[in-house]
C-alpha cells in the first residue's frame, strides 16, 4: 500500500471531507480530468457502488485506463491478491464497522506492491474511522451511496494535482452535411474565446488536404499540425511552440498543410498525443474537424469537453445532425448534450425547415441562429479577418459570442452605456 504524506492542513479538512460526501448525491463536478493510463480494480459490496463504478469505467475521462469490477468487498480483495499482483488503484467497498474494516486493511497491506494506491468506499461517517485510514496509506475514503462524478473526481485528484492549472479544455467544432459552416464558426468563436477572455486558444485544422485555418487568418505557415502529427513521440513544449503560428495576442493556429501532394492517412493515437500535448500548454482548444467519419475523428468528438454541431435548416443536415447526436449522448452520458449552431439561416430561394421543428426533432435548443450574409462573411473570408473585425456591427457577432460563452459555461459581461448626464447625477446623489 503506497505511503500517505497527509499533511496537516489536509487533515484539517477531514471533516468538511466527510460531511462533503456523507449526503449521498451525486456532485455534477467538471473538475474530473482524463485519467492516464492506469489499472484499477475494484472491489465492491452493493450493486448500486457496483453499477456506479461501470458507468465511471465507461466515462470518456477513463477510456485510457483499464478497469475492472469484482464483488465481495475487501476480503475478496484479500483473497484475489494472495495470488494476482496488485493494480495501480484499488478501490475497496465496505460496509464494516471502524475495526473490522482496519483489520482487512491490514491484511490487504501484506499483499500490495509498492506504490499501489488504495481507495475506500464506507458506510460509517467516522472521522476517527479517517484519520486512521490516512495513517495506513489509504488515498482516499468516500461516504457511500457515490455517484460516477465524485468517483471519477476522486479518482483524478488522485492523479492529477487539484492545485495545479487545469489541463487545457479541448472544444471540437463538425458540421453535419459538408459546406455547413463548421470551419467559419469554429474560427470566429476561437477568436471571440481569445478576445473576451483574454486568455490563450489553439485552433488545431485536422482538415489536413482542404483546411482553411491559414487563409480565414491570412497566414501562410511553413509547418503546422502534419509535422506533429508524423512524429507525435517528438512533440513537446519546445516544438509545439515552433510548429503554431501566431495570429493574435491570444490566438495562434495549427496549420494544415492544405496540399494534396501525399496522403493523409492518420490514427486515433496520434491524434491524442498530439491534442493532449497541446491541452498541457494552453487552456483552450478549439478543434476543426472535416467532415468526415473514421477512426480518429469519432474518438476526438467523443473525447473532447464541448462539442458545437453546425446545420444548415434542410432535411440531410437534419438526418445527419440526428444520428451524431443520438450516438454522442449515448457514448457521453455524464457530459452535456453537443451545442447547435444553425447556420445560413434565410438562404435566398432555398426551402428551408423552421428553427422550432429543427430544434423539436433533435431535441436541442439552438445555441445559436446565423443568418444568411453572403456579402460580409465573403469579404471577411477574402480578407483574412474574422467577422468581428471587418464589422463589428455584424448580426452574426452576437452568435459567435454566445457560442464562446456557451462552450465555455460563462457569461459574457455587457457594460452598461452611461448618459451624459451621469456625472450630474451622481454628484446630486452625493449632496444629498
Amino acid at each position: 500500500m503506497k505511503a500517505n504524506n497527509t499533511t496537516a492542513a489536509a487533515q484539517g479538512r477531514e471533516v468538511a471531507a466527510l460531511d462533503e460526501h456523507a449526503d449521498g448525491g451525486e456532485i455534477q463536478s467538471v473538475r474530473a480530468r482524463p485519467i492516464p493510463r492506469i489499472s484499477i480494480q475494484a472491489f465492491c459490496e452493493t450493486n448500486e457502488t457496483a453499477e456506479a463504478m461501470q458507468v465511471a469505467a465507461d466515462d470518456r475521462r477513463l477510456a485510457k485506463a483499464h478497469v475492472s469490477v469484482h464483488m465481495g468487498g475487501a476480503h475478496a480483495a484479500v483473497g484475489h491478491y494472495q495470488e494476482s499482483p496488485t493494480p495501480n488503484l484499488i478501490v475497496i467497498e465496505s460496509m464494516m464497522g471502524r475495526g473490522d474494516i482496519l483489520g482487512e486493511l491490514d491484511k490487504l497491506a501484506e499483499f500490495c506492491d509498492a506504490g499501489t494506491k488504495v481507495v475506500v468506499i464506507g458506510h460509517v461517517n467516522d472521522v476517527v474511522l479517517y484519520r486512521e485510514l490516512l495513517k495506513r496509506g489509504v488515498s482516499e475514503y468516500l461516504i457511500a451511496p457515490i455517484g460516477p462524478m465524485q468517483l471519477m473526481e476522486s479518482i483524478s485528484n488522485l492523479y492529477n494535482d487539484p492545485e495545479s492549472d487545469p489541463v487545457g479544455h479541448v472544444y471540437a467544432f463538425i458540421g453535419a452535411k459538408g459546406g455547413a459552416g463548421s470551419s467559419t464558426v469554429c474560427h470566429n468563436v476561437s477568436w471571440c474565446l481569445s478576445e473576451l477572455l483574454k486568455t490563450n486558444v489553439v485552433i488545431a485544422d485536422l482538415d489536413l488536404a482542404f483546411g482553411t485555418a491559414g487563409l480565414d487568418f491570412n497566414q501562410d505557415p511553413v509547418q503546422g499540425i502534419m509535422e506533429a502529427l508524423g512524429s507525435p513521440e517528438r512533440l513537446d513544449e519546445v516544438l509545439l511552440d515552433r510548429l503554431l503560428t501566431k495570429c493574435s495576442e491570444h490566438l495562434s493556429i495549427f496549420a494544415a498543410p492544405g496540399t494534396l501532394d501525399r496522403d493523409y492517412d492518420l490514427t486515433a493515437d496520434s491524434c491524442d498525443i498530439v491534442i493532449d500535448v497541446v491541452r498541457q500548454n494552453v487552456p483552450h482548444v478549439t478543434v476543426d474537424l472535416p467532415h468526415i467519419w473514421t477512426g480518429w475523428s469519432k474518438r476526438i468528438l467523443t473525447q473532447a469537453d464541448q462539442i458545437v454541431i453546425t446545420v444548415e435548416p434542410d432535411l440531410a443536415n437534419l438526418r445527419n445532425a440526428k444520428n451524431m447526436v443520438d450516438m454522442l449522448k449515448l457514448a457521453r452520458s455524464n457530459d452535456a448534450v453537443p451545442h447547435l449552431v444553425i447556420n445560413m439561416l434565410g438562404t435566398p430561394k432555398r426551402p428551408e425547415i423552421p428553427i422550432k421543428d429543427f430544434e423539436a426533432a433533435l431535441d436541442l435548443k439552438a445555441t445559436a441562429v446565423i443568418e444568411f450574409d453572403s456579402e460580409t462573411f465573403g469579404q471577411a473570408a477574402n480578407n483574412g479577418q474574422m467577422i468581428e473585425e471587418l464589422s463589428a456591427k455584424a448580426k452574426s457577432v452576437q452568435g459567435f459570442r454566445d457560442i464562446a460563452m456557451a462552450v465555455t459555461g460563462r457569461r459574457e459581461t455587457k457594460v452598461e452605456k452611461k448618459s451624459g448626464l451621469a456625472p450630474f447625477l451622481e454628484r446630486l446623489k452625493l449632496k444629498r
